[in-house]
């Protein structure tokens, strides 16, 4: 066997153990459910390939050699070491465990798909022993932390595509232009390019792409914010317009302090993926989250 076993190999030997424990090739036909023939041509490539004689077979019956009795026990000890390392494997699939380590752009977690927190669910339902990580922290460093290593996956704006990345496409994020309660626009009943360029405006300080910067240009940018939060602080002071998404804003909308302006031109769309490291190593807590997210995504 040259120090090596390949699947052909323990396939032979597990034709011996059923022979030797049936006492001959006959009752091992039934057994195996193969013929006697293949049975005797398996012996035959068992024994030229060990380069022993492992049984005597004719007709004064079946007998191990004291070789073939010293393979037998041989290949018992094999057959429960592969069948221990099977049982481990399995066992690790079955109790999930280590960390996942997941960094998150601010304000997703009014997204009314859920995606993220579903997928958290999941693994945590399937392994409860895992350890979950959350950083709160911008795209540009999540992407980072996704490509040294430091996070093992994270959910970004599509902004750009990164070769080092993979990407799942989770969410289509809506956002539009808000004031709030004692802003010169919040009664107006039509507002055009114009009446916004006299107003003051908040707008991201953050990477966004043409087609979103293109919608802050009529802006009268007088201020700027690091996260949607930041935006949402200055918009409900009533001294400025600022885009938020729907999700987010839903809540003061329901309140009556905030209201989007002509929300069918004033509006723009961001899609959102996770994002993992391609050539990371296998990890089944990652795999499982990702699988999670896929079936979410693929049943929305």
């Amino acid at each position: 066997m040259g120090g090596r076993l390949s699947d052909t190999d323990l396939r032979l030997l597990r034709i011996y153990r059923q022979v030797v424990e049936c006492g001959g090739f006959s009752a091992a036909e039934v057994e195996l459910n193969i013929s006697r023939a293949a049975i005797s041509m398996a012996m035959n490539d068992l024994e030229t390939r060990l380069g022993l004689r492992l049984c005597q077979r004719g007709r004064s019956g079946f007998s191990l050699t004291d070789e073939g009795a010293e393979v037998y026990e041989a290949v018992l000890q094999l057959l429960a070491a592969v069948e221990g390392f099977r049982t481990r494997v399995n066992g690790l699939h079955a109790r999930l465990k280590g960390e996942l380590n997941i960094g998150i752009t601010d304000n997703l977690v009014t997204m009314p798909e859920m995606h993220i927190t579903h997928a958290l669910s999941a693994l945590k339902a399937r392994g409860p022993e895992v350890r979950i990580n959350i950083r709160m922290i911008p795209p540009s460093d999540i992407e980072l932390g996704v490509l040294d290593g430091r996070l093992h996956t994270g959910v970004v704006p599509a902004l750009k595509t990164l070769p080092g990345l993979e990407y799942l496409s989770l969410y289509e994020e809506t956002s539009r232009l808000y004031c709030a309660t004692g802003h010169p626009l919040f009664a107006a009943e039509a507002v055009d390019e114009a009446a916004l360029g006299e107003c003051d405006a908040v707008v991201p300080a953050y990477a966004q792409t043409p087609e979103i910067k293109a919608c802050h240009a009529p802006l009268r940018a007088t201020a700027s914010a690091t996260d949607r939060e930041g935006i949402a602080f200055l918009i409900l002071s009533g001294r400025y317009l600022g885009y938020l998404p729907t999700h987010y804003a839903e809540r003061w909308v329901g309140e009556g302090r905030m209201r989007a302006l002509n929300p069918e031109r004033w509006h723009y769309l961001t899609h959102y993926s996770a994002i993992t490291r391609k050539g990371a190593p296998p990890n089944l807590v990652v795999e499982h989250y990702l699988e999670a997210l896929r079936r979410l995504v693929a049943a929305a």
